[in-house]
């Protein structure tokens, strides 16, 4: 029995600690699958000083070496299960909540053969020190590497000069993007937009009354278009003027890498508009968090295309949707958790554009999560909202030369 334990054990961690060592996203997964690795091998050589200690009694010291690979055995299962139990395999749980029971028993029945042990000083030592490197390796993977948000990209957004229309009855005014990733990891790009907004901005001869005041600070709080509180200027809710994507969903920005765009807006030269504000927003996972296979366009919100009922019933807004299959940054989690899907919106109408993106089991887009499942998805997979904006330039300059 203590062979069996020991032997699907040594299959168990070599199985996961093969596939991390060479595939795992980050530096401390591959280190793990490396203990892994180094745990299946002690355990599988504990398998066989096990047999020569109670069979054969061949090597003097087979008894100490039996049970280092059950207590081996004990702590990576033990560890194993606690990174199970997040996971949605019963199978694997289990499986490891068996494997752990087993190998408790296993060091106790070795333990009551009155195994002899060498250096017993040196032996604890040499264990202590191993088993602290071991489990401060999972906490740092597992506890607090996830809500470490320092990682964060800039978006800069820098505006030109305009310049008029050979006929001079219309201007263009260009708009440089650049995200600027001076992070040590890199991110997957789920969307990207930009979008100018078109303002009114009347300036009135009196003092606005306070009431007055209060309602741009009621505005503040309901609404996106932040108004900012004025004695004379009177701001109107602003207008989409233009709405684009700027990098591809699905794509990505290396750790000190820098992406860079430009794009045109135009007006006529008779605008009603007094402002014109722009806005970028980029929708970002981080490579050490998850692998992402190709986000591709999925549906839309206006062709009959199956879309959450959430987003059916913002009628201001028409939405366009991408989608994508959502890898683990570990063996173990890639086995013992359902497929995740990520799902990137891109939201536009009359009062604006946004785009965020959400990750979900598969038949779950549906469901509004809490916002305690919100952040914990955001811990998991490093997802990372950067907006920038309101960049606003009068257009009164433009507007004087009619």
């Amino acid at each position: 029995m203590i062979l069996l334990v020991l032997l699907v054990t040594a299959g168990y961690l070599g199985r996961f600690g093969i596939k991390d060592l060479s595939e795992a996203l980050s530096f401390m997964g591959r280190v793990t699958g490396a203990g892994l690795v180094v745990a299946s091998a002690t355990t599988l050589l504990g398998g066989a000083a096990v047999m020569d200690h109670w069979f054969w009694r061949s090597f003097p010291y087979s008894g100490p070496v039996a049970l280092v690979g059950t207590v081996t055995a004990l702590l990576t299962n033990s560890m194993l299960l606690l990174e199970v139990l997040k996971g949605d395999s019963p199978p694997y749980t289990a499986l490891s909540c068996l494997l752990t029971a087993g190998s408790a028993w296993a060091v106790f029945a070795v333990w009551r053969t009155s195994v002899v042990i060498p250096a017993p000083k040196k032996l604890a030592t040499a264990f202590v020190v191993s088993s602290v490197i071991a489990i401060g390796n999972f906490g740092y993977q597992n506890l607090y590497q996830p809500y470490q948000h320092g990682a964060r990209p800039v978006i800069k957004l820098a505006v030109g000069k305009h310049e008029l229309s050979m006929d001079g009855k219309s201007f263009a005014v260009p708009v440089d993007i650049t995200l600027a990733n001076d992070s040590e990891v890199g991110f997957y790009v789920m969307g990207a937009e930009f979008h100018a907004m078109g303002q009114k901005v009347p300036v009135i001869d009196h003092d606005r009354l306070r009431q007055e005041w209060r309602d741009d600070a009621e505005k503040w709080r309901k609404t996106q278009e932040k108004s900012p509180l004025s004695r004379r200027e009177v701001h109107q809710d602003g207008e989409l003027l233009a709405a684009q994507p700027w990098m591809v969903p699905g794509g990505w920005i290396e750790a000190s890498d820098t992406f860079a765009m430009r794009t045109v807006v135009q007006l006529p030269i008779d605008t009603r508009y007094d402002q014109v504000a722009f806005y970028a927003t980029v929708s970002l996972a981080r490579k050490d968090r998850l692998g992402l296979d190709s986000v591709k366009f999925a549906r839309d919100s206006w062709s009959g295309g199956k879309v959450p009922q959430w987003v059916k019933k913002d009628k201001k807004f028409d939405s366009i949707i991408y989608s994508g299959r959502v890898r683990e940054n570990n063996s173990i989690d890639e086995h013992t958790m359902d497929p995740r899907f990520v799902a990137v919106y891109w939201k536009f109408g009359t009062q604006g554009a946004v785009v965020y993106s959400s990750i979900t089991r598969k038949g779950e887009e549906d469901r509004v999560p809490s916002d305690a499942e919100i952040r914990a998805v955001q811990n998991r997979y490093g997802l990372v909202d950067v907006v920038t904006g309101p960049i606003q330039k009068s257009l009164w300059d433009i507007k004087s030369r009619r």
